[in-house]
């Protein structure tokens, strides 16, 4: 285990060892938790990072504004890629495998703007507890050859909460955040409309003080998703609920079943 210059960013001997081989990184930077973590430890062992932000349709605004805090706060260099993920037919349809095709058009465009940053090679914040089985997503990456170090370094999700928790990361708890597309149903076309409808509901809900929430949408309506210790709450205010969702929704689906 070693510290950056002040003492303060824990990095696992085998995570050093991964920057040390790789001097000049692209990382692509979601403002989560994990890759927060890694923006954060590549920085203090010296590697010249650059994080690459997808700015698309998939992803809410505080996302954007929590990898530029983060950034910011880091004196990281942050670029914005912006990208209509919607334009993919692929993705729009929605198929079961829409993760594969959205995440070979995500990081097909981040490794063009890094090549043409001069970075070397492209990470990304997968962990040691992400299953990757034969998830579409992870093998849309497998297939680009981007190197995820926290997974090959064997760091599990606890450790990089413990780590940026010490490195003073105000990322250290943040919930696991799902792309938009995840809350409509397979099959189903996505649309624009549709996504900023979850995205406003969703606000709408962390506004009355909820949180590590989901708006799916079903047959038309909002199906609210909470972890169960706010149910009761979620019960008792529930006009207030239907009134903040009202901008988007006609219809609004408490759903029981523990997020």
């Amino acid at each position: 285990m070693t510290m950056n210059g002040k003492g303060r960013v824990p990095v696992p001997d085998a995570l050093r060892d991964f920057f040390r081989e790789h001097p000049r990184l692209a990382l692509a930077f979601s403002g989560g938790t994990d890759s927060a973590y890694l923006l954060c430890a590549a920085l203090a062992c010296g590697c010249d990072v650059t994080a690459f932000y997808a700015q698309s349709p998939f992803q809410p605004a505080f996302e954007r504004v929590d990898a530029e805090r983060l950034a910011r706060e880091l004196g990281a260099k942050l670029v914005v890629v912006p990208l209509d993920v919607l334009a993919v037919e692929e993705v729009r349809a929605n198929p079961a495998d829409r993760c594969y095709h959205c995440k070979q058009a995500i990081f097909s465009a981040l490794i063009k703007a890094a090549r043409a940053a001069g970075c070397d090679a492209i990470m990304d914040g997968t962990n040691a507890s992400d299953d990757a089985g034969d998830r579409p997503g992870m093998r849309a990456l497998k297939e680009l050859g981007v190197l995820s170090p926290l997974r090959l370094c064997g760091i599990a999700k606890d450790a990089v909460r413990a780590y940026s928790r010490a490195a003073g990361l105000f990322t250290w708890n943040k919930p696991a955040y799902a792309c938009l597309a995840t809350r409509v149903p397979a099959g189903t076309p996505i649309t624009a409309g549709m996504l900023q409808s979850v995205e406003g509901a969703e606000t709408a809900l962390f506004g009355l003080g909820f949180s590590d929430l989901r708006v799916r949408l079903f047959h038309g309506a909002a199906r609210v998703q909470l972890p169960a210790d706010q149910l009761p709450r979620a019960v008792e205010r529930r006009d207030a609920i239907r009134q903040a969702l009202k901008p988007w929704f006609d219809t609004v689906l408490l759903d029981l079943m523990e997020r």
